[in-house]
């Protein structure tokens, strides 16, 4: 019998992460002692406020049936008053807020419901990779904008090429950005509007970094800008935020039609976030402040000396403003994909190839700022060495 997988799945390209953990597992069987600065995964726990609302509502039987499709009220409500409160952006609980099981299903299910097979989304080079795989799971082509360290890591529009354009509906937008770190300014995303706007775009924001931010810097929303609300879809989750990458507990709001039709995906494909999550979630946003500050104060520790010691190495690595990354250019004569080798098999250490994230990232690497500060120093000391 013929079970080869389906075309679309072949089409896809081999995704980062999964070969990352599988190097990482068979390097800890050896009994080698790892360092892992690989994936993107808080390495301290969810808040206890978070963990004693989950208990409490996981013990009320009306939470252990269905949840609706549209989420809690009281979550929609929670997400709208903390957009307020962060941003100066007013968002109506009912029509303007979709939770989401994470910020990824949605951003992966999104062009299910507004690209047709063939047309085509602009995606960054490089990129968080459900970009491109949503883009082919619902039959459409991707075009993809280069982000240049020359540019600060920003696309050029100008440099779309007209034949994707005139056929394009979606514009991907990230930042602060993974892999690279960037930041941009209410200037840029004006100048996203502008763009969606002429070429009748779609605007899709992904914000999932904004709470990790360094040395005063407050990372904007693009719904900020006047005139988003016309062309933007703006994604963000507790995953990095509250430390709960593992409770799958995120959103999607903006654009009310862009909003529906997202949730009109979703209700043929799952059934909402489990209640108590949606539950926990309300009292992670209404108390995020207390844990955010902590948060950025430990991680801008970890930059400093990852950076630092980076640089006592010979390298010239810039401090990020915002994110838990640091991207930086690979020794001279090196591909990514080589250094990242080369690190795991002499250091132990792991970290991602930039060219995973997609050819203009090729000659980068990325740490993630996941252990603590002493095992970075160590981190830093088995480079020094490497090198």
């Amino acid at each position: 019998m013929d079970h080869s997988i389906a075309k679309r799945l072949q089409i896809l390209p081999p995704y980062l992460f999964l070969q990352i953990d599988k190097a990482k597992r068979k390097a800890r069987q050896e009994g080698r002692d790892i360092i892992d600065l690989g994936v993107g995964d808080p390495d301290l726990p969810t808040p206890d406020f978070i963990i004693d609302a989950l208990d409490k509502a996981v013990r009320e039987p009306a939470n252990h049936r269905y949840a609706l499709d549209q989420g809690m009220p009281v979550f929609r409500q929670a997400i709208a008053a903390w957009y307020s409160r962060r941003f100066g952006v007013t968002l109506d609980p009912d029509s303007e807020i979709l939770p989401l099981i994470g910020s990824k299903e949605g951003i992966a299910h999104f062009p299910l419901a507004f690209v047709n097979p063939g047309e085509y989304t602009l995606v960054p080079d490089p990129c968080y990779p459900p970009y491109k795989g949503g883009t082919l799971f619902a039959g459409g082509k991707i075009c993809l904008m280069p982000l240049r360290e020359k540019n600060s890591f920003l696309p050029d529009f100008g440099k779309i090429p007209a034949s994707a354009l005139k056929k394009a509906r979606v514009l991907y937008l990230n930042y602060p950005n993974n892999p690279t770190g960037a930041v941009c300014d209410k200037a840029f995303y004006a100048e996203a509007v502008d763009f969606c706007r002429k070429h009748n775009l779609i605007a899709l924001s992904d914000l999932a970094y904004s709470e990790m931010a360094y040395d005063g810097y407050r990372p904007p929303s693009m719904l900020e800008v006047d005139g988003a609300r016309d062309v933007c879809i703006e994604f963000h989750s507790l995953s990095k935020t509250c430390n709960m990458t593992g409770w799958r507990s995120g959103w999607a709001c903006g654009n009310r039609q862009l909003v529906a039709g997202l949730a009109k995906v979703k209700s043929n494909i799952d059934s909402g976030i489990f209640s108590a999550v949606q539950v926990a979630s309300v009292a992670a946003l209404e108390r995020s402040d207390e844990h955010i500050s902590r948060m950025c104060a430990m991680y801008q520790e970890r930059r400093d000396i990852l950076v630092a010691g980076l640089n006592g190495c010979g390298w010239k690595v810039k401090s990020p403003k915002a994110s838990f990354y640091i991207w930086t250019k690979v020794p001279r004569g090196s591909t990514s994909i080589d250094f990242a080798s080369r690190l795991l098999d002499t250091a132990n250490i792991v970290a991602t190839p930039g060219v995973g994230f997609g050819a203009a990232g090729e000659g980068y690497i990325r740490f993630a700022l996941t252990v603590g500060k002493e095992r970075i120093r160590e981190a830093v000391d088995r480079i020094k060495k490497t090198l």
